[in-house]
């Protein structure tokens, strides 16, 4: 199906898996550098917790200015190859160097090590979550049509999570030591970068959204982004949770095997459970955003994920079983407040370009990326230098005193609660709804339809309809 060819404006499913495929490494690395890296670095290659909580956040900080400089590059970006589809291809290469040297790092690695290739990881992934997102954002046009489309981008993330915890648990059968299971992570992921990019890249067709003959470059317009309210409020909500769920992963492993007495493998087993509750959470999620609007929906899974945590401290210790439903409904929950950021992030994108006349879409998730990087950097980088203080040996083998323990245990529960439900409060009132939009996407149609019909690069094979890094205002 064309999706700029028909009056129609559902893709079709093979469009929306094709375009999805992608998503598989980056959803892959999300839990095995959040989950599995850190603490490899701190129990298995002899690095301190404080030179690792310190290197995150170091990279972390250098690099918030990386995602708004892409994003205003990316929306002026004319190529042959198309706009989005260019900076797919070059953000490839870079994260497969980076997952390489992070995931195969020899033993005794320090902080210059750790902050370079971090600093690389984070450049392209950030490349290549800005092309992904935008590109989404301007293959589909409607409100529901997006949730949709999101989802199911959202639940091919949680497939390659899945596949990556499901390696812990292969390695044990395969008799396989602890020390080999994060570099079977990092070739898993290596191979799966290019393979998965193949399809997506070479079948999905790319959409140009025609523009006005306003300037292309104006500060003022580029300042109205950053003091829009509507976008300030998604900011603020990311960031809150992208905190939330991050605090939580940084203190998995210690907090399941040391405080709720599971094995490493049983541990892992479970965060299995959680990662896989997304595939069905994701488009059940925005199968429920039909019924309720997206903002409403975020402010009901936050809610509900908070109220799944609390449970884990009262569940039986070492009990896999009793266990498994919690995880499987803070799972479940979890799985749409990316999903639903997004997709609203995109009904914004919407209005700034009916008010500026320019495709800032690259720039708004950038900004929203930022607002991720930010808390991610908190999330290792204020969680690991804190249990260290509050005396907690990680190193394997070690025996922690019961007050350690018992911060580890507030730690783990506290913060991820108060910012998953901080991050709902700040769509309380949201006015960007199926009706608001539907009018803008009006008079979005009737505007666009005064200037030249948006051009559509169906594959690399394809003669492109677009200039060559065009440079209108020459």
């Amino acid at each position: 199906m064309n999706p700029g060819a028909s009056g129609s404006s559902r893709l079709s499913l093979p469009t929306i898996l094709g375009f999805a495929l992608s998503n598989l490494p980056l959803g892959a690395l999300a839990v095995a550098v959040a989950v599995y890296l850190p603490p490899y670095f701190a129990s298995n290659l002899g690095v301190s917790l404080a030179v690792v909580g310190g290197a995150w956040m170091t990279v972390r900080l250098l690099d918030i200015g990386v995602d708004p400089v892409l994003g205003v590059i990316m929306d002026r970006t004319r190529t042959r190859l198309g706009r989005y589809r260019f900076w797919m291809l070059l953000g490839a290469p870079v994260l497969m160097l980076s997952v390489f040297a992070l995931f195969q790092a020899p033993h005794g690695i320090g902080l210059v090590y750790l902050i370079g290739w971090l600093l690389v990881f984070y450049l392209g992934t950030s490349i290549l979550g800005l092309g992904h997102s935008a590109w989404g954002a301007n293959l589909s046009k409607e409100y529901h049509e997006r949730s949709r489309l999101f989802g199911v981008v959202a639940a091919l993330g949680v497939i390659g999570a899945v596949v990556v915890l499901l390696i812990p648990i292969g390695a044990e059968a395969l008799g396989r030591d602890a020390t080999e299971i994060v570099p079977d992570m990092g070739w898993f992921i290596f191979w799966l970068i290019p393979v998965s990019m193949i399809w997506m890249l070479l079948r999905t067709p790319e959409i140009i959204a025609p523009e006005t003959d306003h300037p292309r470059f104006r500060l003022r317009d580029y300042w109205s982004l950053l003091v829009k309210p509507d976008l300030l409020r998604l900011f603020l909500a990311q960031m809150a949770l992208t905190l939330g769920p991050g605090w939580m992963s940084a203190l998995y492993i210690f907090f399941f095997t040391d405080s709720r007495g599971f094995t490493a493998t049983e541990a892992s087993i479970l965060l299995l459970i959680y990662v896989l509750a997304g595939i069905a959470g994701a488009p059940l999620t925005a199968l429920l955003a039909r019924r309720l609007s997206k903002h409403r929906t975020l402010m009901v899974t936050t809610t509900a994920y908070s109220i799944g945590l609390c449970m884990v401290m009262i569940l039986p210790k070492g009990n896999v079983a009793a266990a498994i439903p919690a995880m499987f409904w803070c799972g479940f929950m979890a799985a749409g407040f990316d999903l639903m950021i997004r997709a609203m992030l995109a009904d914004v994108g919407d209005e700034v370009r009916l008010e500026q006349g320019q495709e800032r879409l690259s720039l708004i998730y950038a900004l929203n990326a930022l607002a991720a990087k930010i808390a991610g950097a908190f999330a290792i980088g204020v969680t690991f230098p804190l249990l260290q203080r509050l005396g907690y040996n990680p190193t394997e083998g070690a025996v922690n005193t019961e007050g350690a323990i018992r911060s580890l245990e507030w730690a783990y529960i506290a913060g991820p609660i108060v910012f998953v439900m901080l991050g709902g409060a700040c769509v309380i009132g949201w006015r960007l709804d199926a009706e608001r939009h539907a009018q803008i996407r009006r008079d979005l149609d009737t505007r666009d339809a005064q200037y030249a019909e948006a051009p559509i690069l169906e594959s690399l094979s394809s003669e492109p309809a677009i200039p060559v890094l065009g440079d209108r205002d020459s």
